[in-house]
Order: C-alpha cells, then structure tokens, then sequence
C-alpha cells in the first residue's frame, strides 16, 4: 500500500508538472542542437569507456608505487579497502613509473575535450523535469550527479596538482584517491545501465557514413527515447563529423602541449601546459625541479656545514662530502618521474644504498627510512621498500651528468630510485635510517 501511495504521488507531481512547462533550459524546445542524440553520445560514450579504464588502471598503479603499506608513505586516513595494496612495485624496468604515470597524466589530459563533448551531448538529460519521475530514476540521476561530480573533481585537481597550484583546502593525494573511488562507483553503474543503450546506437549506423556526410546533409538523427534528440531541432551550423573532427583535434592539441615534459631532447620546450618545462639550473643541473632549495628553507651554509647521518642497527656513523666520495661510486642513467606527470632523464653518481645500509651493520633484507634536512614543505620523509633499498643502481646520488648537484637540485646529496616515483627521490638528504626486515 505504502508503494503504491509513493507512485500516486509521484503521478499526481508529474501531471502538475505536464500543466506547468518549466522555464529555461528545463524546457524540452530549449535545446535545439540538430547534432544530439544517442549516436553522437555513444560514440564519445566509448571513447571515454576505453579512456577513462586506462587512466583508472594507471592511477591504481601510481598509488601501488608509492609503497603505501610502508609507514609514511600514505597519509590517507581511514582509507580502509579504499587502500587495497597487493604487491611490492618493481624496481625494474627503471622507466616503468615514467611510462605508466605518463600515460595517467597525458590521456587524463587528453581526454578532458572528449567528457566536455560528452557533457554537451546529455545536456538536455541534466535538465530534465521534472528531475525525479520515479524510485529508479531518481537511483540514475543520483548515479549521474555523482559521475559528473566525480569526473570533474578528478579533472579539476588533478589539473591543478600538475601546476602545482593548491587552491583547495585539503591534500590531493587523499582526496583525489577518495575521488576516484566515488567516481569509479559510479562510472560501474552508469555502463550497467548504459552499455545496452550504447551497442544500439553505435549499430544504427557506422562511423564511415557518418564521415561522409557533409553539413548539408546533415539532419537530426530519429527521436529517442532518452530525450537526447532536439524536439523542434534548428538547422545544422557543423556536421557530426566536424564536431568529431573538433573534439580530436582539441584532444590532439593538449596532447601536444603536454607530451614534451615527459620526453628528453627540444620536444621539452613545446610543453607549454607545464612551468616544469622550464629547468633550474644550468649546464648540467638544467632540468625541471618541483620545489627550490628557497621554497624548502634550505641554505648554502646549511648545506656547508651537512654531514649525513647514517643510523644501523650496529653503529650510527656521520659522513661528510668528503667521506663519501672516498666510497665506491656507481654511475646510472635514471629517470626521475614525478606524479605531477613530468619526467626526464639523467647520468647519475653517486653510492649505491645497498652498501651504506652494509656500512650501518644492515644486512641484505633491511630497507631505509630517508629523512630530508629540509625546514618547509610537507615531504622530506620516505620508506624505501627492500627492493628499492637494495637493487644496485638505487643510489645516494652526488653528481649528476659529471657535474656536483646543484644546492636547488639536492646538494649536498638525494637519493635516486628506479622506477619509483619522484618524491621518493629525497633531496637534502641528512638522515639514514635502516630498518631490519
């Protein structure tokens, strides 16, 4: 009886509604955009389903590489199966993080004009009215509220988190992993209900012919179902394909302006969506740096005056400069990548770590704690795996393409570790921590 009292009202709702239109872009014919409709959606509907698996899948794999079962590393509270962590991230290939966060940081830039393009097509569904014509479609639009939501939550910080711009009064890292986890509930429901809808639409007709359809012969496509479809269309000013055409090359030209920051060579300078195309430094030490020696309160006399302290389970030793460069030096060609998505790539020198843990009394299955002597800023502290502590070519760095570190750039000593992400690779380092197995 309750239910069908709640359908009566509901019935009663929409026949009021039928007697008095809405104003504005709640109006059926205030949408008249000839292009509209389940074709046009369906198709950037797949675009995005594709995209948007692999920039998910990325994202899960950069947070994997951040260690985040070890102390520190993860400052996400009460993150519970929100922080489900199955393996211990790889030390080998050492461009595996460049790749992969890349790839998370270029599509997801890639495909901001492509959810634009979709936002635009399903307009007119997010201004239905009345907005909740029953229990299940008030279930679809709570579902779409936080798609949308979601999705430009994800876009807009993590756009912000590439400039280095926090405009938001919370931690990225946290809130763009909550983020992504309502966004990815939601995107599940939204294929569920949507998949069916989409393999018809994408079946009536094929994207050759659409291709080959001028603007004079462009003409609404049938009336649906969904509402997508113009009720009183006005004329055509771009064909389907124009409007395809548009949003790949808006796609293209991000992609464009982006990729340069992750490759070596002049490709960098053309990366004009990132100040990480500009390098500090010059000569040898001219490549991009998140945060100068300045903004971590960091001096020339404190740097004079370091000596590395190195705690083991056997001795605690201190070393200067000097002490180091009397140690065996290993050389390695390393990337640093950073989450912002930028990367390059650089000769490294400097004391593999596998040996000041064997210096400290440490053994083969310790790892390190790495502590920065830097004053300002929320970083300076990492838990290196076993893996990274140990493989040969993770390095206490002191040089860097034959040249000393430049004091923005870490001197007097950072470590480098392969395949990891940039914070990991400390600057400033002043303490050594190693931690038994």
């Amino acid at each position: 009886m309750k239910s069908e009292s709640v359908r009566e009202r509901i019935a009663e709702a929409n026949a009021w509604v039928a007697e008095h239109p809405p104003p504005g872009p709640f109006r059926k014919g205030f949408w008249r955009s000839p292009l509209r409709g389940p074709w046009l959606t369906s198709v950037l509907g797949l675009v995005l389903l594709v995209g948007l698996t692999i920039v998910i899948g990325t994202g899960l794999l950069s947070y994997a590489a951040y260690n985040p079962n070890l102390p520190i590393n993860d400052p996400t509270p009460g993150k519970g199966l929100l922080g489900f962590y199955f393996f211990d991230w790889p030390t080998d290939p050492p461009w595996l993080y460049r790749l992969t966060q890349g790839v998370h940081v270029g599509l997801g830039l890639a495909l901001v004009p492509v959810v634009l393009a979709k936002l635009w097509s399903v307009i007119p569904k997010l201004f239905e009215w009345p907005s909740v014509r029953s229990v299940a479609h008030a279930l679809e639009r709570i579902s779409l509220l936080l798609l949308v939501g979601g999705i430009t939550f994800e876009m807009v910080t993590g756009i912000l988190n590439i400039q280095i711009f926090y405009a938001f009064p919370f931690s990225f890292y946290s809130a763009h992993l909550y983020g992504a986890w309502v966004f990815f509930g939601a995107l599940i429901v939204h294929v569920a209900m949507k998949f069916p809808t989409m393999v018809r639409s994408l079946r009536a007709r094929t994207l050759g012919s659409v291709l080959q359809t001028s603007l004079a012969e462009t003409e609404p496509e049938p009336p649906d179902e969904h509402g997508l479809v113009a009720t009183d269309p006005a004329p055509p000013t771009m064909s389907r394909r124009g409007a395809l055409g548009l949003v790949a090359a808006a796609s293209g030209t991000v992609t464009a302006f982006y990729i340069g920051q992750t490759l070596d060579g002049p490709l960098r300078a053309t990366a004009l969506l990132s100040p990480h195309s500009r390098g500090v430094g010059t000569g040898a030490n001219d490549y991009p740096v998140n945060k100068t020696a300045v903004g971590a309160g960091v001096t020339q006399a404190m740097a004079d005056a370091w000596r590395l302290e190195l705690v083991g389970p056997a001795q605690t030793v201190k070393l200067s400069r000097a002490d180091l460069l009397g140690l065996p030096q290993q050389t390695f060609d390393l990337p640093i990548a950073c989450v912002e998505g930028w990367s390059v790539s650089n000769t490294w020198t400097g004391v593999p770590l596998a040996d000041l843990v064997r210096l400290a009394g440490g053994s083969a299955g310790d790892r390190l704690f790495v502590e920065s002597f830097q004053t300002q800023g929320p970083f300076g502290r990492v838990s290196l795996s076993v893996a990274q502590s140990q493989t040969p070519n993770s390095l206490l760095a002191l040089s860097v393409n034959g040249a000393d570190l430049s004091l923005d750039h870490g001197y007097p000593a950072r470590t480098i570790i392969p395949a990891a992400p940039g914070v990991h690779a400390t600057k400033w380092v002043g303490r050594l921590t190693v931690v038994p197995a």
